[in-house]
């Protein structure tokens, strides 16, 4: 039995939480007895992972191209899951065509419209206030800005078209199933799933320095180590005067690397080989996220490192549910900074904080248990699956139009680029 994923990009687990995603998500088909397949359209990338040691079986693929029609239906797996909406917008149709009796399966990563309408939120508030913090209003706030722009309506008409989506985030799934009229039956809830860190953890003393890490591509990342340099660390460094703050993140930027300052103890250190290695090294991670979507990988290696963490509602969202968090809460320049100060200086403080990281990993992210359920779940709607699709009116609506009118655009496409070749 195939099960194929149509990416985004290349992963890149030690570059995003995204790569990071894909990658829980390959393994755990494969452990589940599935010959597992992976196609993009992407350029190739220096640090995507090696899938052929991961036994899965990667394949480049085409846009707007008769090819992968020819493609998939010879591949005719059982289970097509793909990573974005932006995906299923593009090859979804095709697959519908090629292999109607494959389920197919949306990764939504985070919901996209959410976290450009907390962008737009927090751009409007930054007008007035220079200093803002994180965009903290209500949903119903938020269904106001996220339909403002056709982005909701591209997301939702994908979950629609799909038997199944996987939403990382719990939040997510709320304003969905309340506000934008999805059943709560074409939703699952899949947080990441990790193993325990199997290396040897420093402990308070081995340890020194503030780190945070992110991917510099993505707009929240960018935004939070602005907020870093503008208003966080000049306050922290005042309280923790022999402390660095040392920032990773793969493709940074030259108005990235420019803000590195040795006098201010203030360094912008680039791409990390090992996120793991360089967060386990230091004594507390940052994560002053103003706006943002889906859950953060930076916080979930902060936990398998035992880590402590200072985080904003934004970072921490949908994160810890009734667990306690394994360090502070903290929305405002001045909380922020005064927390962090607390936990690295405080031994006592930093120690509840870290030994709360395992209690929340064996909470909520272990992954035999989710891996497990995930995929008895996806097996039952695929011995239901005509069931399933004929309570799913909307979803054969969506796909009937959708597949007109990205048909043609496509094979439009496809028929110039014919003749300008």
């Amino acid at each position: 039995m195939r099960a194929l994923l149509v990416g985004y990009v290349w992963p890149e687990p030690n570059s995003s939480a995204a790569g990071a995603r894909i990658a829980q998500l390959l393994a755990s088909l494969n452990s589940a007895g599935y010959e597992v397949h992976f196609a993009c359209a992407a350029a190739l990338s220096d640090h995507q992972m090696d899938l052929a040691a991961v036994n899965v079986t990667a394949h480049e693929i085409a846009l707007n191209c008769e090819s992968f029609n020819e493609f998939v239906a010879r591949l005719n797996p059982a289970v097509v899951i793909f990573d974005r909406f932006v995906t299923e917008e593009q090859f979804g149709w095709r697959v519908s065509q090629a292999c109607p009796d494959a389920m197919r399966v949306l990764d939504t990563e985070d919901l996209h419209s959410l976290r450009a309408a907390r962008e737009t939120l927090l751009k409007r508030e930054l007008k007035t206030d220079p200093n803002a913090g994180p965009v903290l209003v209500d949903d119903g706030a938020l269904f106001d800005s996220m339909r403002q722009s056709d982005m909701i309506l591209r997301e939702v008409a994908a979950i629609f078209r799909c038997d199944l989506t996987l939403m990382i985030s719990e939040k997510e799934i709320a304003l969905l199933t309340q506000y934008f009229s999805v059943p709560s039956s074409l939703l699952y809830h899949l947080p990441f799933m990790v193993e325990p860190c199997e290396r040897t953890l420093s402990d308070y003393a081995e340890r020194e320095h503030f780190v945070t890490i992110g991917n510099f591509r993505h707009a929240p990342n960018w935004d939070a180590v602005l907020w870093l340099k503008q208003s966080i660390w000049p306050q922290l460094r005042k309280q923790v005067p022999g402390a660095e703050l040392h920032i990773y993140g793969s493709y940074p930027p030259k108005k990235a690397t420019q803000l590195s300052n040795p006098k201010e103890k203030f360094f912008i250190k680039g791409w990390a080989a090992d996120a793991l290695a360089v967060i386990g090294a230091a004594r507390v991670l940052l994560a002053p996220l103003r706006f943002g979507a889906g859950i953060k990988g930076k916080l979930m290696d902060a936990m398998l490192t035992q880590t402590p963490s200072v985080a904003t509602s934004i970072a921490s969202e949908s994160m810890h549910g009734d667990c306690p968090w394994p360090g502070t809460i903290a929305d405002t320049a001045e909380d922020f900074a005064a927390a962090a100060a607390q936990l690295y200086s405080d031994e006592n403080v930093w120690k509840i904080a870290s030994d709360g990281t395992k209690q929340l990993l064996n909470a909520r992210y272990r992954y035999p248990q989710l891996s497990f359920l995930w995929l008895q779940h996806l097996n039952q709607l695929r011995d239901n699956l005509f069931q399933h699709r004929q309570r799913n009116f909307l979803g054969a609506m969506f796909q009937y139009h959708a597949a007109r009118s990205t048909e043609f655009m496509s094979r439009w496409i496809e028929a110039k680029s014919r003749v300008q070749g």
